[in-house]
Order: structure tokens, then sequence, then C-alpha cells
């Protein structure tokens, strides 16, 4: 059965990375090396059914998390910790989180540099994704990076906010203040529906001859019809006044 487009969009409305795993000694004083001295949230340490130990971390503003496994020795994972990990963690200011991630013991394997990266508008322009973030003034841009390790000697990158991460910082707060509004949005109208709920006859007038009901479903959430049950009788007749004191109701003689 072929997938049609728009249910497609859907499927594909959430997509993100979700763990990185990076290979440590021992997972207890990597643990505190990342909360302790790079200011990483722990996000989950538990035992899973096999009886192996999940442990995770991320940083304080970030979705993506790093899984700290400590392989056993003589297997390929376990020749892997000490290595570059590739991974790239950016930060607005390079230069003070340097200074910062210094002065708690980190070691840094260079002081921060300034990159300048050129590339070709013309030829990213043909690709609309890629113009969009590639920049719409100059084709070059800069950026600060430095690169240091962890207690084992995983090696990582920090770099700075260059004109690339600008923009998708800029279309991930856009997208935040998107569902914010939806969600706003939905907060009003449910408060709207109950208001308006209350507007409608709480109970029915009493009659011995008829059974009767009455009921609204909008369209949405809200909507502008209403019902109410006229009494059309003798207000002195029994029975009126009682209803009026019991119900609330909006009775009309």
């Amino acid at each position: 059965m072929a997938v049609r487009p728009s249910n497609l969009a859907a499927i594909d409305t959430f997509l993100a990375i979700h763990a990185v795993r990076v290979y440590v000694r021992d997972v207890d004083r990597s643990l505190q090396f990342y909360t302790e001295k790079l200011g990483f949230r722990l996000v989950i340490d538990t035992k899973l059914q096999s009886g192996e130990r999940w442990v995770a971390v991320s940083p304080p503003d970030g979705t993506t998390i790093l899984t700290l496994v400590a392989p056993k020795a003589k297997t390929a994972e376990h020749k892997l910790i000490g290595r570059a990990t590739q991974v790239v963690l950016v930060t607005p200011d390079v230069m003070r989180k340097f200074q910062e991630w210094s002065q708690r013991g980190v070691r840094f394997l260079s002081a921060p540099r300034l990159r300048r990266i050129k590339y070709d508008h013309g030829e990213a322009s043909g690709r609309q994704q890629a113009s969009r973030l590639l920049g719409r003034e100059s084709p070059i841009w800069g950026t600060a990076s430095a690169r240091f390790s962890d207690i084992d000697g995983n090696v990582f990158s920090l770099v700075s906010f260059d004109e690339l991460t600008h923009a998708i910082e800029a279309e991930r707060r856009e997208e935040a203040e998107r569902l914010a509004a939806e969600r706003h949005a939905a907060r009003e109208l449910e408060i709207a529906k109950q208001v308006q709920s209350r507007l409608f006859p709480q109970c029915l007038p009493p009659l011995s001859t008829l059974e009767y009901a009455g009921s609204c479903i909008q369209a949405r959430e809200v909507g502008g019809d209403y019902y109410d049950f006229l009494d059309l009788g003798s207000p002195q007749r029994p029975g009126v006044r009682q209803l009026r004191a019991q119900c609330g109701a909006r009775v009309s003689c």
C-alpha cells in the first residue's frame, strides 16, 4: 500500500538523534567527570533485564544524550576507548567555556582557534535547504573551535555558534514558539468550551406528559449555537418558580 505525501509528512514530524555511545573504562568515574566537570545532567542510571547497566548523560540544553559504556576487555569496543569520538558540542562562547572547563580540570588539546570557511553561494542556491542554512549575505563565515578530552582520553570538539548553527537554532526556536502558541490556543479553546457549556440549561423543566432532552455538539471546540427551554405557561402555575430556584436556568414565561 502506498503512503500518501500527507501521511508521510505526519509520520516525519518528529525526528532526532537519540544517543551517541562513548566507551569508557569506569562508568562511575566517567559519570562524575561529565556531571561535575562539564556540567552535564544525568538522564538515566538503571539496569536492563540483561543485567547490563545503562547510564546516560546530556548537556544542560541538549536533546542528544551520551551513553557511557564500559566494554569488556579484549573486545572491539574496548579498543575504542581514548580515541576521537567525532562528537561536536556547540556553545555561544567557546572562550568562556574553555576558561570555565579548564579551571575545573578539563584537559584541552589546544587553545580555541578561529576558522573561516568559504563556500560557493551560487552552487548552494540550487538546493533550497542548503541555501537557506548556509547564509543569505556573505559566502564566508567563521567559527571558533577547540578540542578537549574526557578522563579516558576520548576526544570531543567544542565549537561556537556560526552562521549555520545560528540558522538551525533560529529554526528550533521558531518551531518551539509555534508549538507553544498551538498549546496556548488549545488551552484557550478548552476554557471557552467549559464556559460555553455552563451557559446551556443545567437541568430540564419537569413535565409529566413528555420526555425530552437537549444537547449541543459543536463542529469544533466552540461555536455560536445555543439552545434553551422556554416555559410559555402562566407564571403562577406551580412548578415554574420552583424550577427557577432549583436550576437557575433561563426560563421565559
